[in-house]
């Protein structure tokens, strides 16, 4: 066996030196306390994106951890199984869907005493005989209550015919509320000084 050249021996030595040098340490440990404040960050981000999307706390610490345990492949794994949508997101869109039932609700007409469907040509119920609106003084049209003019023979609605503020009770009265909590009609909000 031939002993290795002196430029052998001496690359070795210089990386030897490289590696031990104070540079190459300290340029090490920069990296890994990098490493593990990243790795850290991805584990707070996986908490805090678990908590917008699971209800459930064993389940967001179960996500946790998952974020935590194989340093940064836990959180692509977490990626992968997450839900699709925030709580708010399924809140607010199941919010909706309740507003557009009641709105289609509305819109198929029944009586307001006996709630028999009736035609919106009607003047009255033909269960309970309940006045449902006026005629057209000039046409016989069905008129409804917040009319003002007649939309058939556009005749003028006399405003003894029409009371405004009890129609405008009764619109008021059919909305109701989503989730027992959201009004379908914003509310203003009370303040402070108002209380």
């Amino acid at each position: 066996m031939r002993p290795a050249g002196p430029g052998i021996s001496s690359g070795v030595t210089a990386i030897h030196d490289f590696f031990h040098s104070t540079g190459f340490a300290v340029a090490r440990n920069f990296a890994i306390l990098l490493a593990v404040v990243f790795w850290l960050a991805l584990a707070f981000w996986v908490h805090k994106d678990a908590r917008r999307r699971v209800a459930d706390p064993f389940l967001v610490f179960v996500a946790t951890l998952l974020g935590l345990a194989p340093p940064y492949i836990g959180p692509v794994v977490y990626l992968l199984f997450r839900p699709g949508e925030t709580l708010e997101d399924a809140r607010s869109r199941r919010v909706e869907l309740q507003a557009l039932e009641q709105q289609l609700a509305r819109s198929q007409l029944t009586c307001p005493v006996c709630i028999a469907p009736v035609k919106a040509e009607f003047l009255a119920c033909p269960v309970c005989a309940t006045t449902l609106r006026q005629p057209c003084a000039q046409c016989n049209a069905p008129l409804e209550p917040l009319w003002q003019v007649c939309p058939y023979c556009t005749a003028p609605i006399e405003p003894s015919q029409m009371d405004l503020d009890a129609a405008l009770t009764a619109e008021a009265q059919t909305i109701a509320l989503v989730d027992d909590v959201i009004p379908l009609v914003p509310q203003p909000e009370q303040r402070l000084a108002d209380g």
